[in-house]
């Protein structure tokens, strides 16, 4: 069974294998999410390259995107033999582009058909089969009762025998917001999500939105199976470390900034070899000095080499110099 206590959310443009691997050097038990890949491209495009990871991500779950059963099912096949342990099924996203392919956060206004997708992809895997979604979406057809709609959505999904709910504690507005502001203008109603876990006893209910401190984290596990953190595991990657101390195993010695950087390096080198950019690899560590002496021109100086053409990797430990200089 997987631990969902600490979980990184699914965020496009972020959470690519190169990110993924730098949370795993800093959590060894944190369940860690893809950036959504639609069921077409699975199955049309070049699915060796795009659902590729390092065996050290483990757990790893792949989010897909869709609402055709059966090319879910079929692109979930491929997932779970590609090692994945989770499948998970995008019904939060708010933007246009994902709304013009019918899936995404406007899937919340037909559960039936979320069902049917559901029940597809768990008929073909083995791994659990699990859903990301918000508290409800505006326009809806359905009543403006969020909790009311809420609740039958999961009961309508749950039937299928999925049991894991991920539920961003925001509506998505699907008209007149981009996908940034659907993360920041919505107020969060942690007291919808709290009402969901109440009634539906039985299932594992993940909270994401808006949580940035141990505190609240700490908080929050006392009533949800999980917590799910979104932007803030990015901009402060270090954040996974404390939580994994503070949740998961108070004994765990947490490795050192420095200890993450050199432990980084050589996967950085295997990745040049098969001919990913040196930038794509540098920009997941920009934020692992967040909050530290130095941090800015520390970023600086990494930017600015990453994006040279014959920098060598090395440059890393070097960048080292001046973190220590500013302690």
């Amino acid at each position: 069974m997987l631990d969902r206590r600490i979980s990184v959310a699914p965020m496009m443009d972020y959470t690519d294998r190169h990110c993924r691997y730098l949370m795993r050097l800093l959590t060894p038990s944190a369940l860690l999410y893809t950036e959504m890949v639609t069921a077409q491209a699975v199955l049309r495009g070049d699915a060796r390259r795009l659902l590729a990871f390092d065996p050290k991500e483990h757990p790893v779950a792949l989010q897909l995107g869709g609402s055709d059963p059966d090319l879910l099912a079929a692109a979930a096949a491929v997932g779970a033999a590609s090692g994945y342990d989770e499948i998970n099924l995008n019904c939060g996203c708010p933007s246009d582009r994902v709304q013009s392919g019918r899936f995404g956060a406007c899937l919340m206004d037909e559960p039936d058909r979320v069902a049917e997708c559901v029940q597809a992809m768990r008929r073909v895997v083995d791994v659990p089969v699990t859903v990301k979604c918000r508290i409800g979406i505006e326009p809806t057809r359905f009543t403006l009762d969020e909790s009311a709609v809420l609740g039958a959505f999961v009961r309508r999904v749950a039937a299928t025998g999925c049991d894991v709910f991920i539920v961003h504690a925001r509506k998505a507005i699907l008209a007149g917001l981009s996908p940034k502001e659907n993360r920041e203008i919505p107020p969060l109603r942690y007291d919808i999500v709290d009402d969901l876990q109440r009634n539906f006893p039985a299932l594992s209910i993940v909270l994401n939105g808006g949580l940035r401190r141990l505190e609240d984290v700490l908080t929050h596990l006392q009533t949800f199976a999980g917590i799910m953190i979104g932007r803030e595991a990015y901009q402060n990657p270090y954040l996974l470390a404390e939580l994994t101390r503070a949740v998961a195993n108070e004994t765990w010695q947490a490795p050192t900034r420095e200890q993450v950087i050199e432990a980084y390096l050589p996967y950085v080198r295997d990745r040049l070899a098969e001919g990913h950019r040196l930038h794509s690899l540098a920009r997941p560590l920009l934020g692992l000095y967040a909050g530290r002496p130095g941090a800015r021109s520390w970023r600086r100086f990494l930017s600015e080499q990453a994006a040279q053409p014959r920098t060598p990797p090395e440059f890393l430990l070097d960048s080292l110099r001046i973190v220590h200089e500013a302690a």
